[in-house]
């Protein structure tokens, strides 16, 4: 689906077409016909759009012309609820930048996107579309570091099901809760090299801008903060199993010599 929003009043409107200056965001379902036309009409490479829709897409930026492409990694939740599958992934978020419009365009409905789409961002105007790449990018930490949250909380209360009942299932849930750490690990490093580069070069030419500055740098330093956590939490979720499996060596290798005797 396309939509097209504009802030009017305090309030996210939508609108019938675009307008200078509107958030236009392609979410789920839409075809390729579609995106074709999207392209054609806004004068965008079509790679832009489709590129955003590879899960595997690594965080990047690209600018062709007067079009700019930022691609960052954000969480979401895993709802398919398989024994063997991470309880969150990560999935890529294409910010297209035009002369007149902001795009965004995900192959999932986005967490991220619903905080502005329900007015859930504080200073959110999509006319100002420097500062809605930085405010994105900013929920898009915030989002880890909540996740991360969920998944430390998780890990504690499974590991102490773990030494209580010793079962398989809890055991396959610390599995789960390492694959979204690994996902969590990558996408932030990712996103962290993608942040430095973007700062470098000044992609968004704020470096005149003192207020949008100092919000970019606030933002990588989350993000730091972000990695730094998903590093700890897998470091002790290791060192957890590690211990796990030395108490089953241990209860084993009891078991064995009773047999003997």
């Amino acid at each position: 689906m396309i939509h097209y929003y504009q802030k009017t009043e305090g309030k996210l409107v939508a609108l019938d077409v675009p307008v200078p200056g509107c958030w236009i965001n392609i979410s789920p379902p839409f075809s390729h016909e579609e995106l074709e036309e999207m392209a054609q009409e806004f004068d965008i490479p079509l790679d832009f759009l489709t590129d955003s829709l590879d899960i595997d897409e690594r965080s990047r930026y690209e600018k062709e012309e007067d079009v700019r492409l930022i691609v960052v990694n954000t969480p979401l939740l895993n709802e398919m609820e398989e024994e063997i599958d991470a309880i969150f992934f990560t999935v890529p978020i294409g910010i297209i930048l035009t002369t007149e419009h902001i795009l965004t365009i995900s192959s999932y409905e986005n967490s991220v996107l619903q905080r502005f789409l329900d007015n859930k961002v504080k200073n959110f105007n999509p006319a100002e579309e420097k500062r809605f790449v930085l405010q994105i990018l900013e929920q898009t930490v915030f989002k880890y570091l909540n996740c991360l949250k969920q998944l430390n909380l998780k890990r504690n209360l499974i590991e102490q099901e773990l030494y209580d009942s010793s079962r398989n299932r809890e055991l396959k849930q610390l599995l789960r809760i390492e694959k979204s750490l690994v996902y969590f690990v990558n996408s932030l490093s990712a996103n962290e090299l993608l942040k430095m580069k973007m700062k470098r070069t000044d992609f968004l030419e704020i470096r005149q801008d003192e207020d949008l500055t100092d919000l970019f740098e606030d933002i990588i330093i989350d993000n730091s903060q972000a990695l730094e956590m998903a590093n700890v939490y897998t470091n002790i979720l290791n060192g957890t199993m590690d211990a796990y499996s030395s108490i089953i060596s241990n209860n084993l290798n009891v078991v064995i010599q009773r047999l003997t005797l």
